[in-house]
């Protein structure tokens, strides 16, 4: 078995391996894989006197034709150097593609492989992780130590200090996506040029999505019982321009990820270890909400409130104009329930 574990990954990417060739990146942050396959490429390409010496493939092409793969990692680089392959996994399935690569007596080329989130079971998964020839990297979503280093790092770069607070704030409204994470902090840095340091103050005025912060807002005031501020947030989410049955959408999520959360709270667990362990992590402003509501339900109550949340969030879709008076109801349903516990 050839997969990375998180701990070796920078270490492994840091250097071609010529004995494992192939490198398949995949995983729920579509970003983290672009960014390290764009990176690993250009260290692979590193001397290459080609122009045309990174050759890239879309993957439902060579599904429909798996030897051009093999045709394209044999091929010799026309001006000299390390042939590198590029191949982006679309729908369609390239395992034969990659199968025969892998089969290849002499395999000179590197090629890298950009795939989505596959599960342990999964067939291209399974070839690389067996095969000596191949490494396999799963790309999560930053933890906050990863986005706090992240943030640092190019905080630095620009020339900017930035406040323990402001780091806090602004590691709580990234995550699950590398580039767009690279993209909200540079946004930030170039906003808060020529200052003496990036303040909370700067992370609120330009980063992250005003919808989605009054969405937080209404999960975690309605699944804490606080329904005058649920509805307050439910009101604003409305004046953003979300409709309620996307509001519900996102009420459901929370109530599930809750759910989880007390599922592990009622095998032994502490409600403390469940926040912390959390993914994606919870913002340090919306943990008091989320510890009075992991106290507050049992796993077997909030089981049910999920199946009344549904029940709304189906009639909402069903009948638009009464989406908006159907989700606040079943706000304020769900914030006394949270209350009774």
């Amino acid at each position: 078995m050839v997969a990375v574990r998180p701990g070796d990954v920078e270490a492994t990417l840091s250097r071609v391996d010529p004995l494992r060739p192939v490198l398949l990146l995949f995983g729920p942050d579509s970003g983290l894989v672009r960014e390290r396959a764009r990176v690993f490429l250009a260290k692979a390409a590193n001397g290459s006197t080609d122009p045309f010496g990174i050759v890239r493939l879309d993957g439902d092409e060579i599904a429909g034709d798996p030897g051009r793969l093999v045709d394209e990692a044999g091929t010799v680089a026309l001006f000299g150097g390390r042939r590198v392959v590029s191949v982006r996994a679309g729908a369609k399935n390239i395992v034969p593609a990659v199968d025969a690569l892998l089969a290849m007596p002499s395999l000179e080329a590197v090629v890298v492989i950009e795939a989505g989130d596959l599960k342990k079971n999964a067939p291209l998964r399974a070839s690389c992780e067996s095969s000596a020839r191949a490494l396999a990297i799963a790309c999560y979503a930053d933890s906050e130590r990863d986005l706090a280093r992240l943030i640092d790092t190019m905080a630095a770069g620009a020339g900017l200090a930035i406040d323990r607070d402001a780091r806090e704030e602004l590691v709580g409204l990234l995550g699950g996506d590398r580039l767009a994470s690279r993209g909200e902090i540079e946004k930030l840095l170039l906003y808060a040029a020529g200052e003496p340091r990036v303040t909370a103050t700067h992370v609120r005025d330009i980063v992250g999505d005003a919808s989605a912060l009054a969405l937080d807002e209404v999960v975690d005031y309605a699944l804490a019982g606080l329904s005058a501020e649920a509805i307050e947030a439910y009101r604003k989410a409305l004046g953003e321009g979300m409709r309620g049955d996307v509001i519900l959408g996102s009420v459901a999520r929370a109530a599930q990820g809750l759910h989880l959360m007390r599922l592990g709270i009622e095998a032994g667990g502490s409600v403390e270890r469940a926040i912390e362990g959390a993914r994606p992590a919870i913002h340090f402003r919306r943990k008091p909400l989320v510890e009075k509501a992991l106290r507050g339900w049992t796993a077997a109550r909030l089981e049910k409130a999920l199946l009344a949340v549904d029940d709304s969030l189906l009639a909402a879709r069903r009948n638009a104009a009464l989406g908006p008076v159907l989700a606040e109801r079943a706000l304020l349903q769900l914030a006394a329930a949270a209350r009774r516990g």
